[in-house]
């Protein structure tokens, strides 16, 4: 498919081809889920914890005697019904994380560039860096293709001043083309792609997970 290669300034420059086999593909509700919720578990820190009443400080001499009281018999007062005791089927450290097939990690970024596409939200742009690492310089050549949506940009490599430039824009987020990230990709209002990225991307997604391994 060919699509449109924008100026910095919003002006239509070009057209670049895109491949159709990473930007043409069918929409796929559940290979987009299966992405976005294993990038989110692999986040997850599991460090939460609760002590159970083995593990909760205390004396273990019955509160009271067991009959006469007319109160509710005791064992300790460690008992996960008595304040301060311990906690019943509580969080404990774990892992969360998860993997899943390359073939399909691949392809729910590659249904989501598409689908991206399709909704009109992604927009080729020339290649630009800001040499200045100004966040003013990067957030008035943003407002040429509309301002205070989440927007990403696809770089085609680590440029760390244009990165420094973006830290301050709460709603601006940076990927690598070969560094994509289904969450913040999915979620992104507006996806600005630079050309040599697109170009990039193309040969990235095409190429087999055993091909890129072997490189």
């Amino acid at each position: 498919m060919n699509r449109t290669v924008y100026s910095i300034d919003g002006k239509e420059l070009r057209s670049i081809e895109l491949d159709d086999a990473v930007f043409g593909l069918p929409l796929n509700d559940d290979i987009i889920w299966y992405a976005i919720n294993n990038e989110l578990a692999n986040k997850r820190l599991g460090t939460a914890c609760t002590k159970d009443r083995g593990e909760v400080h205390g004396s273990n001499a019955k509160p009271y005697k067991q009959k006469g009281t007319g109160r509710a018999r005791r064992g300790d007062k460690k008992s996960p019904i008595m304040v301060g005791g311990g906690t019943v089927f509580g969080p404990k450290p774990r892992d969360f994380s998860y993997t899943i097939p390359k073939k399909a990690k691949r392809l729910g970024l590659k249904t989501i560039l598409s689908l991206k596409v399709q909704s009109d939200t992604l927009k080729v742009v020339e290649d630009f860096s800001i040499a200045s690492g100004k966040t003013k310089e990067l957030a008035g050549l943003l407002s040429n293709f509309g301002a205070g949506e989440r927007t990403v940009i696809i770089l085609k490599d680590n440029d760390p001043m244009i990165k420094r430039a973006g830290a301050n824009i709460p709603w601006l987020r940076f990927l690598s083309y070969n560094r994509l990230r289904a969450h913040d990709l999915f979620y992104g209002r507006r996806v600005l792609l630079l050309e040599t990225a697109a170009k990039n991307l193309n040969e990235f997604y095409r190429a087999s997970p055993e091909q890129k391994e072997a490189t």
